[in-house]
This record gives structure tokens, C-alpha cells and sequence, in this order.
């Protein structure tokens, strides 16, 4: 049986690839759904998972996270300098980071910030964290060697950002990858941040990761000078963006969240955003999922329609199998399994190129956020495909019973 069934498949290639093709292309419709809505989801969460409480100033919570935590340029108001002191002195916090933006160098972002955002985003891969003013510690996706030096632009080189001309900062470290946009980020001191723009005191502050250059100006050189550590539990010191907060206990984590969410500050929860973000892609991989298995759907349909029809077109062939004593069973299983054997490899390769399609969008996604998104099949994907290989094992039972059922003389009849 094994013999004719092979024979009949070469003899019809040609029909047989392009019906596995389609098969494919319609299966790997929906895999590709399913498994980039996942990535998205893993990928976000696990950039979010260094950050325990973000605080800032009143106003969306969703621009705070996508500004802290993913680094994406927003304009975002100031929290005064006394709520980094008073969050700096409380004993119900770790370490409380500061966060500036709005320079850059090439197109990466530079982040003023302290060292304890550097151990908490996990350790340093080469070098050391920053001690002086002009120091940084580069991403690990940034393309500058160790010792290297690089003068900030303010706004990205590719939107004509202009250079702090008499600034300078010297590369000290390198992080070890985090699968976050920070792998792309340079990391200062946000005491040279201030310290670079302080002639801006009384002007729009340049910490606003402002997407649009301002005009040229002056610039205060950054000192080869110590870290003034002082600096930062001043009640008058500069405002910043936001505050990365790292709670010691979960308890302490809601009592903060609750202290500094009112109408002077906002505390958040990143991962809390995060879900309301996902109720809202949820919904769109709802009317993806629904479209591609409508698509799904009719292309299940016409290859049917196209398989029972090439089955009645074979009379003859069936025919003369029984005249010469084939079983009725014989006819029943070599039509069965040359159908299911073309769906069957049809889906199995679908579900090949959703994942190689999944994984080219997770590559472009991941080049343009800095987010690693991770492209994996879980236990329910296996599920899944057994779920259709079973349906497809049914559905081709038709054509084989239509051959089961025809008679040798109708047949050679026709």
C-alpha cells in the first residue's frame, strides 16, 4: 500500500506541493499571531522586571513606563528635588536612581543616572561603573570601545542634534547584556547632566527626552572631578524626569506606591501598566486570530472542495483497483493516507514558517525598541498541533469515504 501511495504522490507533484504550500502558508498565518502577540508580552515584561516602582510626576502613566523603563523620547514634566532626597533617605528603599534624558550620542541615548542603576540592571560585563563626572558605562549593545571618548548631541544625529561642544564623556564601562532598550543606552552621571545644563535652569529642561533639537548654545563643561554624592540628597537639587525605585520588601513597595501617588507625584508599577497594555493587544490578537482563522477557514474549505473533486476525477484508477481485488479498505486507507499525508505535511511546515516569520518580526521589533523578543513554543503550541492534525485527520476521512463507496462496475462505467 505504502509502494502505491508514494507512486501516486510523484505522479502528481505538482498538485501535491501546491496544496501543501497553501496548506502551509494558511497554517502559518496563524502561528505567526500567536507567537508574536507572545513575544511582545514576554519581551516587555522582561525588560520591566528590573524596575519595581517608577515615580514621577503627575501625569500618564503609560508615558512614564514607556520613558523610564523603555527609554522611548517623551517630553515628561519634573519631580522636584526634594522627593529624590526624601526617597533616598527613607528606610524602606534600597536605592532610589535618578533618570535625565535628552542627549544623545550618534542615535543612542544617553541616560544621567547614578551606579545603582548599573548594579540593578544586573553587572558590568567589562571595566567598572562610572566614579567622575566625565565617566559612562556603555550598553552593551553600543558600538564604542572602553576608553574611548564622545561628545553628546543634543537630539539624535539623525534628526540634526547638534553637539555640547565643550563636553566630553570617557567610556569606563560596559554592561553585560539585559535584553532591555538599555543595552542601547550610555549611561552618565546624572550629576554631569546637571552640571552640563545647569545654564538651562530658568529655560524648557533638557531632561524631557525631547525627540527635537533646540537650537545651539553654550555649554558648561563637565569636570574630570569626583561624584558629589551630596548633590543628590539636596532638597534643591535640579528636577528629574522620573525616579527608579527599588523597594527592600513587597510591603514597602505598596506603602510607597500609595505615599507618592497623589496630586504633587505619580507611583507606578510598571508591570501594572504593562498588563493594561496587554487587555489592549489582547484585543487586537483577538481580531488577528479571528481574521486568520476565517482565513483559515475558507482555505480549509476549497482544498476539500479541490481534493474530493480530484477523487471523483480518479473513478477510473479506483475502479480498476477494485476490479482487480483490491479491498473496499485497501481504496478506503490509500486515498486516507495520501490526503492526510499532504495536509499533514502542509501543516507541519506551516507551523515551521510561522515560527521563522514570528522570529524575522522579533528581529525587526526587537532592532527598533531594544527589547529582546523572545520567539518560543510552549506545551499549548504542541497541543495545538495535534488539535489540527486531529481535525485534518477527520475532515480527510470524506474523500477516502467516497472512494470507499464506489462501486467497480460505476466506476468503469464512467
Amino acid at each position: 500500500m505504502l509502494g502505491l501511495v508514494l507512486a501516486d504522490l510523484r505522479r502528481h507533484a505538482a498538485g501535491v506541493l501546491a496544496i501543501a504550500l497553501i496548506v502551509a502558508l494558511a497554517s502559518a498565518l496563524g502561528v505567526t499571531v500567536t507567537l508574536s502577540e507572545r513575544a511582545l508580552r514576554l519581551g516587555s515584561a522582561r525588560a520591566a522586571a528590573a524596575f519595581d516602582l517608577v515615580v514621577g510626576a503627575p501625569g500618564s502613566e503609560t508615558q512614564l513606563v514607556l520613558s523610564a523603563v523603555f527609554l522611548q523620547p517623551a517630553p515628561l514634566p519634573l519631580l522636584p528635588g526634594h522627593v529624590l532626597a526624601e526617597l533616598r533617605a527613607d528606610p524602606r528603599v534600597a536605592f532610589a536612581a535618578p533618570v535625565g534624558f535628552g542627549d544623545f550620542v550618534g542615535d543612542d541615548p544617553i541616560v544621567g543616572t547614578t551606579a545603582d542603576v548599573v548594579a540593578g540592571l544586573g553587572r558590568i560585563a567589562e571595566g567598572r561603573a562610572f566614579e567622575r563626572m566625565d565617566e559612562a558605562v556603555a550598553g552593551a549593545a553600543v558600538d564604542r570601545p572602553l576608553g574611548s571618548t564622545f561628545t553628546p548631541l543634543h537630539g539624535r544625529a539623525a534628526e540634526g542634534g547638534h553637539p555640547h561642544a565643550r563636553i566630553a564623556y570617557r567610556i569606563v564601562g560596559r554592561m553585560a547584556p539585559t535584553g532591555t532598550p538599555w543595552d542601547r543606552a550610555v549611561l552618565v552621571p546624572i550629576q554631569a547632566v546637571w552640571k552640563a545644563h545647569e545654564h538651562e535652569a530658568n529655560e524648557t529642561p533638557p531632561l524631557l527626552a525631547s525627540a527635537h533639537p533646540t537650537p545651539a548654545h553654550a555649554d558648561d563643561p563637565v569636570p574630570d572631578a569626583p561624584l558629589d554624592a551630596a548633590l543628590l540628597a539636596d532638597p534643591a537639587a535640579p528636577g528629574v524626569p522620573a525616579i527608579l525605585v527599588k523597594p527592600k520588601t513587597i510591603a514597602d513597595a505598596y506603602k510607597l506606591r500609595q505615599q507618592y501617588r497623589g496630586d504633587r507625584s505619580l507611583a507606578v508599577f510598571p508591570a501594572e501598566v504593562l498588563t493594561r497594555l496587554y487587555g489592549t493587544l489582547g484585543d487586537a490578537r483577538s481580531i488577528l486570530a479571528a481574521v486568520a482563522a476565517g482565513a483559515q477557514g475558507l482555505v480549509a474549505a476549497a482544498i476539500l472542495l479541490t481534493v474530493v473533486a480530484h477523487v471523483l476525477g480518479r473513478r477510473r484508477q479506483i475502479g480498476a483497483l477494485r476490479a482487480f481485488g483490491a479491498p473496499r479498505g485497501i481504496v478506503f486507507a490509500v486515498v486516507w493516507v495520501e490526503v492526510f499525508a499532504v495536509v499533514g505535511t502542509g501543516i507541519l511546515a506551516g507551523f515551521g514558517l510561522g515560527r521563522a516569520a514570528a522570529g524575522f518580526l522579533a528581529r525587526i521589533g526587537g532592532t527598533a525598541s531594544g527589547v529582546a523578543l523572545p520567539v518560543e513554543f510552549h506545551r499549548e503550541d504542541i497541543w495545538s498541533l495535534l488539535a489540527l492534525l486531529a481535525v485534518s485527520g477527520v475532515a480527510t476521512l470524506v474523500p477516502a469515504l467516497l472512494a470507499y463507496r464506489q462501486s467497480p462496475a460505476d466506476a468503469l462505467r464512467g
